[in-house]
């Protein structure tokens, strides 16, 4: 939705997305340094429309991402009243600086300003307002009124002594403010009247805006400022666009627009357009754009949620410069980096535009890379030396408790079984289900000890309740409720929790523990549940009796009800990229649907060993990249292919192993935890399947515990790649990480111990001793 490069630090991007996550990556690199994904960082302290608006529909976007003029801070502005503001501190160190509860309805933009040598936040909403705030304290400065319909867009500036803000509303208006409050000192009407923003050029010195109409008229036009009037119009749009033109500014001379599949360029001084560049292809009807400060790298939004970046030739030095520096040969086999690769472009004007040589595709929010066709790779050099380590590789094996950071969270309360287990989306909470329907939530509070107030295995967490002393317990059918299915799933802003065990589908309010309702009694039981990833109103529930039933909780009505499988459904699944529903069942099936008419795409049976048993839990869980889905049974694991549902890896454990009780991706899908009956957990790399970290059973369980004990469930960190937990068969649940000096678990082994035909075989699980590579 959003993309800014850092003021001084040129290759350092900051992205928002429309799911509300914003992300840095260093481009130079292809390292994401940061993700974070949306949430309310004091929900006590907000209105009562926002919490009121949370609640009926937790979506929220990212309308806009900026830094502060010095890069120390840097702002996100949402589509829901809100206004997060960060402090940066180098590399992957951001910080929460001030939370601003700014706008009723959207907060449509955001910039940076210094009036009287005092940085501020200005920003515009949907409630027709612009108000400007101290960056510092967050207080309110001025609040300007006088649009009559939802602004759109500020831009701040000042020639010479004077300050001043320029804003664009939807019904075409731009008007001019200073920093007092009489009100608005000019009023224009903008080409195409409805969504319009503001730029100057680099040295200040000329106005341009760009806007597209209702109808998709685009325009970028040059004003005359002193006289309120268009000087030049500038040439070359598709005549429909295919959504809202985004443009930019760079070195006083260029403009870029995204436009029709593709970025078009002029010359400042010509109406003509001057080239125009499709990246190779890949790119949406109307791609964000983004230049650096000194105009050598281009940020240009692609399909499937990636980024490309194109360079000229200063960029192309500035990329290499990173490459050279950060690759590393050790790390070749860990994870498929993308390449530099170098356009044939048409481009014969001279400028930037005809200087653009390079698209470095890097995934946006995916972690996956794709090379854009008919380009030509200009690989980094790797050492031809062999690498001493992939001689010597051994796995990783961690058996005694010195050897990484575990932690037993707080008992109070009894229960017997762990069923399910997640971490909370903000990070700083671990809720489970037990399989005598008690929820269990443990809370990590801000300290001295723990800064950051997240979950890690070096603090004990409080088993938390509120006042009141309920519990949050679920409806239970059978008088053996023990061995019913558990099932649970909680919203993206984690005020509440979905869940069933074997009874009534209840939904709890996670601040009170409190039952906001109940509904859909058993038979048949629900087995699974899922929020639909754009509508949190709309879940996917997976029932015993074979089916899937889409189901609207606002109107209380099942949509739809899905037939294909042809027994209990375990696993469900939902792309937002692919516009899919992956479902899973005990009858070892694998079916796609289409979250548009809800009709079955393509189905697949596993293709299992003979000892495994067909009534078998089988889970999916999709891959960052939304396109790509982990397949987990007893007897396998396995990377799926969504579109042609094809199995493109697969890892078996050897005969003589103990099942596989669970398994789930690392937050960024570069890791695999996977745990095992006999209580042992191992580590893969996520892209080739290879294991390269075993956790023996001695390592975190004690010699006294009974030899049944085995870990049910594995859960990931939201936010830290190295971190899980378990939840066990004793009722027990312990969090994981590597030791600091260490900073990961293990390495992965060399690629060409892997076999050729994506079929990998663990070592003997559970074996003492060091173990060969898988093959």
């Amino acid at each position: 939705m959003s993309m800014d490069f850092h003021p001084s630090q040129q290759t350092l991007l900051l992205v928002g997305t429309n799911v509300g996550d914003i992300a840095l990556w260093e481009v130079g690199s292809r390292e994401r340094l940061v993700l974070r994904n949306f949430k309310v960082w004091e929900l006590g302290a907000c209105s009562m429309p926002l919490q009121t608006a949370l609640v009926k529909d937790p979506g929220v976007s990212v309308n806009r991402v900026i830094w502060s003029p010095d890069g120390s801070l840097f702002g996100v502005a949402y589509s829901r009243h809100i206004v997060q503001i960060y402090s940066y501190h180098g590399n992957d160190d951001i910080r929460q600086h001030l939370e601003i509860d700014a706008h009723v309805g959207g907060v449509n933009d955001l910039a940076f300003s210094h009036p009287n040598k005092q940085l501020c936040v200005i920003t515009c909403g949907d409630d027709k307002t612009i108000k400007v705030w101290d960056a510092t304290s967050g207080a309110k400065q001025y609040t300007f009124e006088g649009h009559e319909a939802p602004v759109y867009s500020v831009c701040p500036h000042h020639k010479e002594n004077i300050q001043f803000i320029f804003s664009t509303a939807l019904d075409g208006k731009i008007k001019a403010w200073l920093y007092d409050n009489l009100g608005s000192r000019v009023d224009y009407e903008a080409p195409g009247r409805w969504c319009t923003t503001m730029a100057y050029s680099a040295d200040g010195t000329r106005l341009f805006s760009c806007g597209t109409s209702k109808d998709g008229e685009s325009h970028i036009v040059e004003w005359n400022e002193s006289e309120g009037a268009v000087k030049r119009t500038y040439l070359g749009f598709r005549k429909r666009s295919l959504g809202v033109v985004q443009f930019d500014t760079t070195k006083n001379r260029f403009l870029a627009a995204g436009d029709d599949f593709s970025i078009k360029f002029w010359d400042m001084d010509h109406v003509q357009l001057l080239t125009t560049i499709d990246a190779d292809g890949g790119l949406p009807a109307s791609p964000r754009i983004r230049f650096n400060k000194d105009g050598s790298l281009l940020a240009v939004s692609a399909n499937e949620n990636g980024i490309k970046i194109l360079a000229n030739n200063d960029g192309i030095r500035l990329v290499r410069t990173f490459e050279n520096l950060a690759y590393d040969a050790s790390r070749a086999s860990e994870t498929a980096k993308p390449t530099v690769n170098s356009i044939s472009g048409s481009a014969n004007n001279s400028g930037f535009a005809d200087r653009v040589a390079s698209a470095v595709g890097i995934s946006g929010m995916n972690g996956d890379a794709r090379d854009a066709r008919n380009m030509v790779d200009v690989k980094p050099r790797i050492n031809e030396e062999p690498n001493d380590k992939s001689k010597i590789w051994k796995l990783t094996e961690i058996s005694e408790s010195s050897q990484c950071r575990s932690l037993k969270l707080p008992e109070n309360l009894r229960v017997t079984k762990i069923s399910r287990l997640i971490y909370t989306n903000s990070g700083n909470a671990i809720l489970a289900l037990a399989s005598n329907a008690i929820h269990l939530l443990w809370k990590w509070q801000r300290n001295e000890r723990n800064s950051s107030g997240k979950a890690t295995a070096s603090v004990s967490p409080q088993l938390w309740q509120p006042s009141s002393g309920i519990l949050m317990t679920n409806d239970v059918h059978e008088s053996n409720h023990e061995e019913a299915v558990s099932c649970f799933a909680l919203s993206k802003n984690d005020s509440y929790v979905m869940s069933a065990s074997g009874g009534k589908i209840s939904l709890f309010n996670m601040m009170t523990f409190k039952t906001m309702t109940t509904f859909m009694p058993p038979p048949p039981a629900a087995t699974f549940l899922a929020f639909h990833p754009q509508d949190n109103n709309i879940i996917a529930i997976g029932m015993d009796d074979s089916t899937i039933q889409i189901y609207n909780v606002r109107v209380d009505e099942v949509k739809s009800k899905l037939k294909g499988h042809s027994k209990r459904v375990t696993g469900l699944a939902f792309s937002h990229v692919l516009n899919v529903l992956v479902s899973s069942g005990a009858d070892s099936q694998l079916c796609v649907w289409s979250t548009d008419g809800w009709e079955k795409q393509r189905a697949r049976s596993l293709q299992l060993p003979g000892r495994s048993t067909s009534q078998s839990d089988t889970r999916v869980q999709f891959h960052q990249d939304q396109t790509h889905f982990l397949v987990v049974h007893e007897a396998q694991i396995a990377i799926y292919e969504t579109t042609k549902l094809e199995c493109l890896k697969q890892w078996v454990p050897r005969e003589s192993a103990a099942p596989i009780s669970h398994a789930t991706f690392s937050c960024d899908s570069q890791l695999i935890y996977a745990s095992f009956l006999d209580a042992t957990v191992c580590v893969f790399t996520a892209g080739h399947l290879h294991m390269r970290c075993r956790i023996i059973p001695s390592a975190y369980l004690s010699p006294s515990i009974s030899a049944n004990i085995h870990p049910v469930v594995v859960a990931a960190h939201p936010q830290d790649p190295n971190q899980f937990a378990l939840g066990l068969s004793d009722g027990s649940v312990h969090v994981f990480e590597p030791l600091e000096s260490e900073g990961k678990w293990g390495v992965p082994p060399p690629l060409e111990n892997g076999s050729a035909n994506g079929m990998t075989t663990a070592p003997s699980i559970g074996a003492s001793g060091s173990e060969q590579a898988p093959r």
